[in-house]
């Protein structure tokens, strides 16, 4: 990285976002958001198809066509500080809507390993969403990604449901997860997992208030599909396809959003309305 730069605004050069490593004009509006680098790759099967575009640490771009429609995905890594670097640069460079493809971990008996989960809002104890807004701000997936991921989910046959996350910074002891077999275990930790499913929380993650909050105060659409890999009702680990089915289901959610912006567009309003799809 020769040419110099502003510590404000760190780029890689001519543009170059410094941690995306794309610039203005490189990315479709819409673009998927794994957590995984290589979660890029299994949503791209589904793709007609796709090209590496970018990697740097552990941000890698993908772009190419989905029924063809110009779509990418890129990986945001793990937790919200990673996140909030990730959708930072992304508006910056012009995407507009955002589905986070996730993975989760469910305190519901509603929900076990496989199924997936469409969040509807979070609980935010992800401790970036604190520096941007005070702790009374409610953190809200975009309700036409979620009405779109709902129909992404039809359309494929699908069984999915709505939740409640609770969205944290810590995997182990955040989560309720002891640290070891004679490992440090606050008394305030046997009461996480209770509190959360008598207030009706369903599931675990560490990346969507993060997204939620950013995306909406950068003024993008953003919404949460996730996998559930641990049932912590049966102490239960595994995929059962439910990642794959994820990945697919993003990527129809983000054709169906560009179906009806095309529709709001010829319509002449701003919002969708159910009702437009019959007139």
């Amino acid at each position: 990285m020769n040419q110099p730069a502003e510590a404000n605004a760190p780029t890689a050069g001519e543009g170059v976002k410094y941690h995306i490593r794309c610039k203005e004009g490189d990315l479709p509006p819409y673009v998927l958001l794994p957590g995984d680098p290589d979660r890029t790759y299994r949503i791209a099967k589904y793709w007609d198809e796709y090209e590496d575009f970018a990697f740097y640490r552990e941000y890698r771009t993908l772009r190419g066509t989905y029924k063809g429609m110009p779509i990418a995905a890129t990986s945001t890594g793990i937790g919200t500080p990673a996140g909030e670097i990730c959708l930072h640069e992304l508006s910056e460079v012009g995407v507009k809507t955002g589905i986070r493809v996730g993975t989760t971990g469910s305190i519901s008996p509603d929900f076990d390993c496989g199924d997936l989960i469409i969040p509807v809002a979070g609980l935010r104890r992800d401790g970036t969403t604190d520096m941007y807004v005070p702790k009374e701000f409610p953190a809200f997936a975009n309700i036409e990604v979620v009405m779109a991921l709902v129909e992404a989910c039809q359309r494929l046959g699908f069984s999915y449901g709505l939740g409640l996350l609770c969205c944290t910074a810590s995997f182990y002891l955040g989560q309720g997860r002891p640290l070891s077999e004679d490992g440090y275990w606050p008394s305030w930790a046997d009461s996480i997992i209770p509190d959360l499913q008598a207030a009706g929380v369903t599931n675990f993650d560490m990346d969507s208030t993060g997204l939620f909050i950013l995306g909406h105060l950068h003024g993008m659409r953003i919404g949460t599909i996730a996998a559930v890999i641990a049932s912590r009702i049966h102490n239960t680990w595994g995929d059962r396809g439910g990642e794959l089915r994820a990945c697919q289901a993003a990527s129809e959610a983000l054709l169906i959003l560009k179906e009806w912006d095309e529709l709001k567009e010829k319509k002449g309003v701003k919002h969708f309305y159910p009702s437009l799809l019959q007139s």
